[in-house]
């Protein structure tokens, strides 16, 4: 794999195609619809779990398969309302609220399984209301776009199965728990070795691209820079949790010495990494062949 090289296995008409599955009826203006959000934040990390599910060894056929679940990864957000979504979870880091259905039960674990979204609106509907944001149905969609994500991932799956089909996909159950796995790990306790190890790719290459992103940093997290040592420290810390394994970090770590993704992480910030980023990430192939 040369430098710079990230693969998308799929047609870039294919997957555009697929991509216009994001869009959502505008609830608010009838006969509108609201564009996915950030395809190319879907595009670059189809392309990073490519690469390195290639350089686990995965063959091109899975690998082309697992690109479309990496492409739709975020479709149980379609219809995100940049601003309202971003003012609601801002609002919930600030005041160090749980954002993602593990940490809620972790906090919160009178919880019923599942009922993340209601837990949430019943502690603090009230206070957001205050604050000056209506707790209506649109509002609940965006907290369900995190807390209940499991659930709105399989809605929005079945609404657009349709599309799926014209375009000849063969949607597999395996696609959707990889899917699944950054809010819900442990659905996939039971899983497979291969579709564990793919999810954690997901997850990783998510991650990594997802700190890289200027436009999701601001929208999303509310973050004013992007650094390559706090994705890092991150990731690390996804290790530590055992969410990731160390040959899923190690073969990113290996891909990013290489400079196989500067080209994406360039695209994902809108400007060219500096020198300083550039050594930070070379020293990763000293990391990588100095583990035992």
């Amino acid at each position: 794999m040369g430098n710079g090289y990230a693969p998308l296995l799929l047609s870039r008409s294919f997957a555009a195609r697929l991509l216009r599955t994001y869009e959502y009826p505008d609830p608010r203006r009838p006969g509108k619809v609201i564009r996915g959000y950030d395809r190319a934040h879907a595009l670059r990390t189809a392309r990073l779990c490519g690469a390195v599910a290639l350089s686990l060894g995965y063959g091109v056929t899975i690998v082309r398969q697992y690109q479309i679940a990496c492409l739709l990864h975020d479709l149980g957000r379609a219809g995100l309302d940049r601003r309202l979504f971003g003012r609601l979870w801002s609002w919930a880091q600030r005041r160090g609220i749980p954002t993602r259905p593990r940490e809620w039960r972790a906090r919160y674990p009178r919880t019923a399984y599942g009922s993340e979204t209601e837990a949430f609106i019943a502690r603090f509907g009230r206070e957001i209301e205050r604050d000056g944001m209506a707790m209506d149905v649109w509002a609940r969609e965006q907290i369900e776009m995190r807390l209940g994500y499991a659930r709105r991932l399989a809605r929005r799956l079945r609404a657009v199965k349709p599309s799926l089909v014209r375009l000849g996909v063969r949607w597999e159950p395996w696609m959707q728990r990889v899917m699944l796995y950054y809010y819900y790990p442990e659905r996939l306790n039971d899983a497979p070795r291969w579709v564990k190890q793919l999810a954690e790719v997901l997850v990783a290459c998510e991650q990594f691209e997802a700190y890289s992103n200027r436009e999701r940093g601001r929208d999303y997290y509310g973050r004013r820079s992007e650094s390559l040592e706090e994705a890092f420290r991150y990731l690390d810390r996804l290790e530590a949790e055992g969410i990731l394994s160390a040959p899923v970090l190690s073969a990113l770590k290996q891909l990013a010495a290489a400079g196989v993704f500067d080209d994406l992480l360039a695209s994902a910030r809108g400007t060219g990494l500096t020198l300083r980023e550039r050594r930070f990430m070379r020293r990763f192939a000293q990391e990588v062949s100095a583990c035992p």
